[in-house]
């Protein structure tokens, strides 16, 4: 595929300043993974600028190797047992009011690292009673009583990236399916915490394809997407089919709230976790952080 030259809107200066450093020192001292870093996010200087991470749990090596990801792949090493209680450490001393974590994939353990996720989760809260918890999780396979051990744990979002198109699937995840991917955020909807996911454009799809997969998730009860555009994280990986327009991406956030979504993140930079902590105020009425001021 021909190389698509990037766009203006998409070049970004990374810079540094004392909060950005602070953040740096904190991840580096905990010995933690972020997906900032890993994943090469356009965002990562804006986040740790205002002392926001999103940690990576169970690990830096996923088992998966899909075309789109710059984690590294291959085989894990065992699980750190004291993980948990040092995400939940650097979380307090970032002070942090909202928390993202997700995870790589950990299809080499008996439970898919279910069990590790919970106990993150707990320790998180305990050391953190006031901080909201986002979690990006992975698929598990789509087995229901691990997925059910994550919001048993009390986040008060649920977020599980469906990243592309039906028909892009296969091409861009190892080993994800499409229907998985929809079947885990039925779960959550159906636990009761509010479902969010994300998908990336720019990767040959289709308006069409993108309107059918927002309908998807909504039918199976998703509330809150975000949608932003693939880079490709090196030449090795799927290449850029197109650089979506601003204005599209503008598009794609009306029509997406027009056919139901409490809210739409939508554009060129948009990741799964920028400015996640303004979700708050599209939890579910009953939920207990529905109330907090965001």
């Amino acid at each position: 595929m021909e190389h698509v030259k990037k766009p203006e809107w998409l070049k970004i200066s990374i810079g540094a300043n004392e909060r950005y450093t602070e953040t740096k020192r904190i991840v580096d001292t905990h010995r933690l993974h972020t997906i900032c870093s890993s994943g090469r996010c356009p965002n990562l200087g804006e986040c740790w600028g205002k002392g926001t991470a999103t940690f990576l749990i169970g690990g830096a090596i996923c088992t998966r190797n899909c075309r789109f990801c710059n984690t590294q792949t291959g085989k894990p090493l065992p699980l750190d047992p004291h993980e948990p209680e040092e995400v939940a450490e650097s979380i307090r001393l970032m002070g942090l009011d909202h928390a993202v974590v997700t995870s790589v994939d950990r299809d080499d353990l008996p439970d898919l690292g279910a069990a590790h996720w919970a106990r993150t989760v707990q320790a998180i809260k305990r050391t953190n009673p006031s901080t909201t918890l986002e979690t990006l999780i992975p698929d598990f396979q789509g087995r229901a009583e691990l997925i059910r051990q994550v919001t048993d744990a009390g986040p008060d979002i649920v977020s599980h990236n469906l990243e592309t198109v039906r028909r892009l699937t296969p091409l861009v995840r190892s080993v994800a399916r499409y229907d998985t991917s929809l079947s885990v955020l039925r779960h959550i909807a159906d636990s009761g915490v509010t479902a969010k996911s994300g998908i990336m454009v720019g990767l040959g799809e289709t308006e069409e394809e993108v309107l059918q997969a927002m309908d998807d998730l909504l039918a199976h009860g998703c509330r809150i997407l975000t949608i932003g555009q693939y880079l490709q994280p090196s030449r090795k990986h799927y290449p850029v089919a197109e650089y979506v327009t601003p204005a599209q991406f503008q598009r794609y956030k009306e029509l997406g709230e027009a056919k139901g979504f409490a809210t739409v993140e939508s554009g060129p930079l948009v990741r799964s976790s920028y400015h996640a902590e303004k979700h708050l105020k599209f939890l579910h009425p009953s939920e207990p952080s529905a109330q907090k001021d965001c």
